[in-house]
């Protein structure tokens, strides 16, 4: 399952987000909205599912579909707030990311209301750029940290240590942080060694991209903080706050709110008509969403270039060997191989691969077939 940690300072709206990400009102089976850590939980990106392009009703094994809409689950991480100087031993120190090491992204949620310091207590007119600078900073000393201890263990000085010899040192150091040999050569290609600060720097960069989440911005002083900034960082305008009120009035059914269109059903006090105005007015209107899924699968399609993958035992029917219709939605890496693929739906399914069927055509396909996204197939092997 992909992993994507959340990042930020205490108080910039991290649990916010994590809350407004988990708590869809859809049936999920076999895995509920439930937190499996203290800070831990399942959240949803979504993509158009293909049962459209058969004409059928898919019945998903995880995650759900609703309206056409696939919901695939994702493990969302929250970490402790960052601090300046945690690198050296400020709050949690780099601790703090020791649960990070398994993501492949982070999104970094960043209170953009100018309301909350560095260290997130109360502040005015708080640069919120500031923050954006600080908390990258960390994460890069943290990654320079846990190289520089990797390259001691060389026992020339790496100055004048082999290419060969820097790359397999520096895949063992950095294997639990799932840092692949092909990133490492490339930035050793790239920019060289002599220079840590910026070796460790473009290695993050590369294995762990930062997404940065534009929050509370359905407060006034966070939209003029985004106007400054949004030409100079990539933004994703996001209010937390604003997506809990949607859902949970949902909840209530006192609105319909699906593909960010509001509508009233129930009847609605004027605290509570002025709230969803609000939202309308401030957020949706201005930005066209809450942000929040936006958030997800932009770092999920578009950061790391994932695609949707349907794994089906029967290509008549598009069912597993219990007859549910097109069961599975596999988030897999922009080009992966046919067979690669059969390993990760089963050892064994791999290991005795003969070929594959690409549903929608009745092609066959081999190994080496790279996969498309919304590919349907079906996987033949021995038995």
């Amino acid at each position: 399952m992909v992993e994507i940690g959340l990042i930020g300072k205490p108080n910039a709206g991290k649990s916010s987000f994590l809350k407004a990400a988990t708590m869809l009102d859809v049936k999920i089976a076999p895995i509920p909205f439930t937190t499996l850590k203290p800070n831990v939980a399942i959240a949803y990106v979504t993509k158009q599912c293909v049962e459209s392009f058969f004409n059928v009703k898919c019945n998903p094994k995880t995650g759900a579909c609703e309206n056409g809409t696939r919901y695939i689950p994702i493990k969302l991480i929250d970490l402790p707030g960052i601090v300046p100087k945690a690198h050296e031993g400020r709050g949690l120190g780099l601790k703090f990311l020791d649960e990070a090491r398994k993501c492949e992204a982070l999104i970094h949620v960043v209170d953009f209301s100018g309301m909350t310091d560095e260290e997130g207590k109360p502040s005015i007119d708080h640069n919120p750029e500031n923050d954006i600078k600080f908390v990258e900073e960390e994460i890069n000393a943290w990654f320079k940290e846990i190289i520089s201890r990797g390259l001691e263990k060389l026992k020339k000085n790496f100055q004048r240590a082999t290419k060969e010899e820097i790359v397999s040192t520096l895949e063992k150091q950095l294997s639990g942080l799932e840092v692949k040999k092909q990133e490492i050569e490339m930035v050793l290609e790239e920019v060289g060694i002599e220079d840590l600060d910026k070796f460790s720097r473009r290695l993050r960069e590369l294995s762990k991209p930062i997404v940065i989440v534009a929050n509370k911005i359905d407060l006034e002083s966070s939209r003029k903080n985004f106007e400054k900034l949004k030409n100079k960082y990539h933004l994703i305008p996001a209010s937390a706050e604003a997506e809990i009120a949607l859902r949970l009035a949902k909840e209530k059914k006192l609105i319909k709110y699906e593909n960010e269109k509001i509508e009233i059903l129930g009847e609605l006090n004027q605290k509570q008509k002025d709230a969803i105005d609000r939202i309308r007015r401030d957020v949706i209107e201005k930005f066209g969403s809450t942000g929040i899924q936006k958030a997800l699968n932009y770092t999920v399609f578009d950061v790391l270039k994932y695609i949707t993958v349907y794994p089906v035992a029967d290509r008549n029917r598009l069912s597993d060997s219990d007859g549910r219709i097109l069961p599975d939605a596999f988030l897999v890496k922009n080009g992966t191989k046919l067979k690669e693929f059969a390993f990760i739906i089963h050892t064994e399914i791999g290991s005795k691969f003969i070929t594959g069927i690409d549903v929608k055509t009745k092609k066959s396909l081999s190994a080496d077939y790279i996969l498309k996204d919304n590919d349907v197939i079906e996987i033949v092997h021995a038995r």
